[in-house]
């Protein structure tokens, strides 16, 4: 079979999985297993990232890779530490969303200090994926020396899977949903990581929100969402970005959490060299953003769906929008199809993760959230 014939069969059925309602372990490793067809690889590395700020929120690993997640803290630091042209961080506001790195940036730090000397690859193939303008997602290809390296045909081919893997994300994302939260916080956690980048101290229950944010089984830390944290955090303090980094992660106990990084400084405002890191669950403003844009809503959607949010029948969303209630139901229509629910509350309920829901109309504690 020619590669051409081949990259079109690729699309294809990375199409039909994408659109499978698949949780993200599953498509993915069907997704990767058909790419490899066309693109072959020796190992795979997936990173799930918040859409808003670009950081990791976890990795799912294939090939010679899986279960070996030795290195991830340093992996972490490179790839959020530095300004390299490469990066998933650069790549997600490029027009052509893959790279092949030994002939794109055969300087690349990452590949000649890391990837060679740690694991032996001798190329990388770099996709973000990406739609709508959003990044949910990052996949990096492997391959050895006793390999060609990657060609302008496998960048291309990736390329064209861009949006499709990005759609398989998104419904991965949606496909967690389902599974019932476990109640119950214990407040907001921290950790302190020293100059050496290593964790020197943290607070009482750090220890098992780690362990939650591992973003699978096979994983022995949660080294790698920390490292870009950390790494992300150096750059702000040496000026490079303008905001702490900031990251929402869906914990494996149901939980969406929210993490934070600063660096520290001493009184008189000299560097310390230490990083921050609290972690918390997440409030319902810094979720509902997340999973509506997951449901790739339209724009009136979205205005539709916010008003449904705030109570508003469709009268009341009619008038507030200047638009007829017949077209107001036709939105609500589209919003349940692409929600998968039947009723206003379930969507509430959807959005909502069923984490907060069962809490309203309960009390506030100190924190300003549910006791």
């Amino acid at each position: 079979m020619n590669r051409e014939l081949t990259a079109q069969r690729v699309m294809r059925d990375v199409d039909v999985v994408s659109r499978a309602g698949l949780d993200l372990e599953t498509f993915l490793a069907e997704a990767l297993t058909s790419i490899e067809r066309a693109v072959p690889h020796i190992g795979a590395c997936v990173a799930n990232v918040d859409p808003a700020t670009l950081l990791l929120t976890g990795t799912l690993k294939f090939g010679d890779l899986l279960g070996n997640d030795r290195h991830d803290h340093e992996w972490g630091l490179l790839e959020y530490g530095q300004n390299e042209a490469t990066s998933f961080v650069e790549l997600a506001h490029r027009a052509v969303p893959a790279v092949a790195v030994a002939s794109a940036d055969p300087t690349s730090t990452r590949l000649n200090e890391f990837m060679i000397p740690r694991y032996g690859y001798a190329d990388e193939l770099r996709l973000v994926m990406r739609d709508r303008g959003q990044v949910w997602g990052a996949v990096a290809m492997f391959r050895d020396a006793t390999a060609p390296t990657f060609d302008a045909d496998d960048v291309a081919l990736l390329s064209t899977l861009s949006e499709t893997m990005s759609i398989g994300m998104r419904l991965g994302l949606l496909s967690r949903l389902g599974e019932a939260p476990v109640l119950g916080s214990t407040g907001p956690v921290v950790v302190i990581v020293d100059a050496d980048d290593q964790i020197s101290s943290m607070s009482a229950g750090a220890e098992d929100r780690l362990s939650d944010l591992k973003f699978s089984e096979s994983q022995t830390e949660a080294t790698g969402i920390i490292a870009s944290l950390v790494g992300a955090a150096r750059r702000f303090a040496r000026g490079e970005v303008n905001h702490p980094p900031s990251a929402r992660a869906r914990a494996r106990n149901g939980m969406w959490m929210v993490l934070n990084a600063s660096p520290m400084s001493a009184r008189d405002g000299r560097p310390m060299g230490d990083v921050v890191i609290t972690i918390d669950e997440a409030r319902p403003p810094e979720i509902v953003p997340l999973v509506v844009a997951a449901f790739d809503l339209t724009e009136r959607e979205r205005a539709v769906t916010e008003k449904v949010l705030q109570g508003q029948d469709t009268k009341e969303i009619a008038a507030s929008l200047h638009l007829s209630t017949y077209t107001v139901q036709d939105h609500l229509k589209s919003i349940f199809e692409k929600a998968t629910v039947r009723s206003r509350r379930e969507l509430v309920a959807r959005i909502y993760f069923d984490q907060y829901v069962p809490r309203m109309g309960t009390s506030l504690g100190p924190s300003g959230f549910f006791t």
